[in-house]
C-alpha cells in the first residue's frame, strides 16, 4: 500500500511540473507547435489537414517536412475542449509525459523483477523522471517526440510482461511500438532496432508462444501497412537529407584536399577516404550526445530544450549514474542488459544529424538514464541502511542526499519560472501573437498587408491566432512547392508573406510588418512589438507621405 501512495505522490509531482503555467511558459508556441494546433483544429472541423488532405495517415505536410500524424489527432479533442490556444496545443505532450512517468515505474519493476528492491527501483526511476529537466522541458512543448517516448516505454514494458507469462500483452506491445512510428521520425529507427534486438534476445520464449507472436505481427503489420509506401518515398527522406551529416559535401572536399596534399599516395587514399571521414564524423556526433556539459552543466544549446543553466540531467545525478552503471553490470539482475542496449540504440539516429547534441532527437533514450540513476540511488541507500548502525548517521546522510536533490530541483525551477521566459522569448517568436492581434484588428483599414518571413513561418501564426476557418484559408491561399518538396504559403486573405520587405515597393494604404532593424527611415511607425525583456522585435508601419 505504501508503494502505491508514494507512486500517487510522484504522479502528482509530475502533473504539477508539466501542467502548471503550460499555456504561458514557454512564452509562446514555436511554429511547429502552432502547426500541430492548427492542423488539429482543421481536422476537428472537416477532417482535413491545412492543405486539404482528408484524414492523413501516412504523413502530415508541414513547412516541407512530412511528419508522422499522431500528435495532430491526439490534439483534436483538447483543441475542441479548451479552444485553439497554447494550453490545448501542448496538452497531449504534457499528458503523455505524465503517462511516461507512470509507465517507467512498471517498466523498471519488470526489468529488475528478480531484485528484492524492485519496488523502490520502480519508484526511484519514475520519481527521477518526474523531476527530470530533460523530460519536463520536452513535456511542456508540443513535441511529438515526447509522445513517441511513451509508446516506446509502454511497448518495451508490455513486451517484457509477455515474456513473463502474460503472453497476450505482446499484441498491445506491438500496437504501442507501431504507434511510435506514426508519432516521431526518430522512432522509425529506434523502435524497429529495439524489436530486432528483443526478438533475438527472447527468441526461445517467443518460439514457445508462436500463435501469439503471429497474431501480434499481423496486427502490427496491418496498422503499419497504410504508411509503408510513404516510408520508402522521397518525401519520407526529405527531412533526413536536409539535416544529416552524410549530405555535407564539405567533408568530401576535405577528403579530396587531404589526399591531394599527400600527392595522391595510396596510404592517404585509405586514411583520408571519405568513408573514413564520414565514419569519424558520425562517431563524433554520436558521442556529442554523451557530452558531460550537455548532460550535466548547460544542456542542449537550443534554448527550446534547455534553460541553459541546467543540464539535461541534474548535477546530483552524476555520482548515482556512475554507481548505477557499475553495479548494474556487476549484479546483472533480471533484464538489466536492456537498459544499456536501449541507451546505445537510442542515440544511433540522432548521431546522423548535423546539430549535436540534441535533446529532442535523443529523447528516445529516456528513461534509460533515469533507470541507471535510480539503480545507483537505491544501491547507495541500501548500503547506508545495511552498513550504518547509528540512526543519527543514517539520517544525516539521507538529509544530505535529499538536500542535494531539492537544491538542484529548486535551482532549475527557479530559473525556468523566474528567468527563462524573459531571457528566451525571442527564441519562441513571442512578438508574433501581439502583432497578429494588432494586424487582425486594423487590416480592414488597409488594402494590402505585407509581413516579413525574417522570423520564420508567419503564415501559420496568422491562421492560428485569427482562428481562420480551414475552408476560408484553402480558398484564398497561394501555395508554392519547389522541386525538393518544400512548401511555402505566400498569401491568404489580405496577408502576403515575403522574405524581404525591402523588395516590395512603397505603397499607400498598405500595412507592413517588419523586423525592427529593417524599418525604412521614412516609415510611419504605427506600433512596435517587444519581447518580454523589452527588446523591440517587430514593427507595424505604413507610408503616408508618398
Amino acid at each position: 500500500m505504501k508503494y502505491k501512495i508514494i507512486l500517487c505522490f510522484i504522479i502528482i509531482i509530475a502533473i504539477f511540473f508539466r501542467f502548471w503555467g503550460l499555456g504561458t511558459n514557454p512564452p509562446l508556441l514555436n511554429w511547429d507547435e502552432v502547426a500541430w494546433g492548427y492542423n488539429a483544429y482543421s481536422i476537428g472541423i472537416d477532417g482535413k489537414d491545412e492543405f486539404g488532405k482528408f484524414l492523413p495517415v501516412s504523413y502530415l505536410e508541414s513547412f516541407g517536412d512530412y511528419k508522422p500524424p499522431v500528435y495532430a489527432y491526439l490534439d483534436v479533442l483538447p483543441v475542441k475542449i479548451f479552444g485553439l490556444n497554447a494550453f490545448a496545443t501542448r496538452f497531449p505532450s504534457a499528458l503523455f509525459g505524465v503517462f511516461t512517468v507512470l509507465a517507467t515505474y512498471y517498466l523498471a519493476k519488470r526489468l529488475f523483477y528478480k531484485s528484492s528492491g524492485k519496488e523502490w527501483l520502480g519508484l526511484a526511476a519514475s520519481g527521477i523522471l518526474a523531476i527530470s529537466p530533460w523530460h519536463i522541458m520536452l513535456s511542456r512543448g508540443a513535441f511529438e517526440a515526447n509522445v513517441a517516448t511513451f509508446f516506446i516505454v509502454c511497448g518495451v514494458w508490455l513486451f517484457l510482461e509477455a515474456m513473463e507469462g502474460k503472453k497476450w500483452y505482446l499484441i498491445f506491445s506491438a500496437i504501442s511500438l507501431v504507434l511510435s512510428l506514426y508519432t516521431f521520425n526518430t522512432a522509425r529507427i529506434v523502435s524497429p532496432l529495439l524489436v530486432i534486438f528483443l526478438t533475438i534476445i527472447f527468441w526461445k520464449k517467443l518460439w514457445k508462444i508462436k500463435p501469439v507472436v503471429v497474431v501480434s505481427a499481423i496486427i502490427g503489420i496491418l496498422i503499419l501497412l497504410p504508411s509503408v509506401k510513404f516510408l520508402f518515398s522521397p518525401q519520407a527522406k526529405l527531412r533526413f537529407q536536409e539535416v544529416n551529416i552524410f549530405s555535407d559535401i564539405s567533408l568530401i572536399k576535405t577528403s579530396n584536399q587531404e589526399i591531394a596534399n599527400d600527392s595522391n599516395s595510396p596510404i592517404s587514399k585509405i586514411i583520408h577516404n571519405r568513408r573514413v571521414i564520414y565514419s569519424l564524423a558520425y562517431l563524433k556526433h554520436y558521442f556529442d550526445n554523451l557530452d558531460p556539459n550537455f548532460l550535466f552543466i548547460t544542456g542542449d544549446p537550443n534554448p527550446k530544450f534547455s534553460t541553459q543553466q541546467t543540464g539535461e540531467l541534474y548535477l546530483w545525478d552524476l555520482p548515482f549514474l556512475i554507481i548505477g552503471i557499475l553495479f548494474m553490470f556487476k549484479r546483472r539482475e533480471g533484464f538489466w542488459y536492456i537498459v544499456p542496449l536501449w541507451l546505445l540504440l537510442g542515440i544511433i539516429p540522432a548521431a546522423t544529424a548535423r546539430e549535436t547534441p540534441h535533446a529532442l532527437r535523443t529523447e528516445t533514450t529516456l528513461p534509460t538514464f533515469q533507470i541507471f540513476i535510480a539503480y545507483g540511488l537505491v544501491t547507495v541507500v541500501m548500503y547506508i541502511k545495511n552498513t550504518f548502525k547509528n540512526k543519527t548517521y543514517k539520517k544525516i546522510i539521507y538529509v544530505f542526499i535529499g538536500l542535494g536533490i531539492l537544491l538542484n530541483l529548486f535551482y532549475y525551477q527557479f530559473e525556468y519560472n523566474a528567468h527563462y521566459a524573459y531571457e528566451f522569448s525571442g527564441d519562441w517568436n513571442y512578438s508574433y501573437k501581439d502583432s497578429v492581434s494588432y494586424v487582425s484588428s486594423v487590416k480592414n483599414n488597409f488594402k494590402n498587408v505585407y509581413i516579413t518571413e525574417a522570423l520564420g513561418r508567419p503564415y501559420i501564426y496568422y491562421l492560428f491566432y485569427t482562428h481562420t476557418l480551414p475552408s476560408v484559408y484553402r480558398k484564398t491561399a497561394v501555395i508554392q512547392r519547389d522541386v525538393f518538396g518544400f512548401v511555402d504559403v505566400k498569401k491568404f486573405d489580405k496577408y502576403t508573406f515575403v522574405p524581404d520587405i525591402s523588395t516590395i515597393s512603397k505603397q499607400k494604404n498598405t500595412l507592413y510588418i517588419n523586423v525592427y532593424n529593417q524599418v525604412p527611415n521614412n516609415a510611419h511607425i504605427l506600433k512596435t512589438f517587444t519581447l518580454l525583456n523589452g527588446q523591440p522585435s517587430l514593427v507595424a508601419y505604413d507610408f503616408t507621405n508618398i
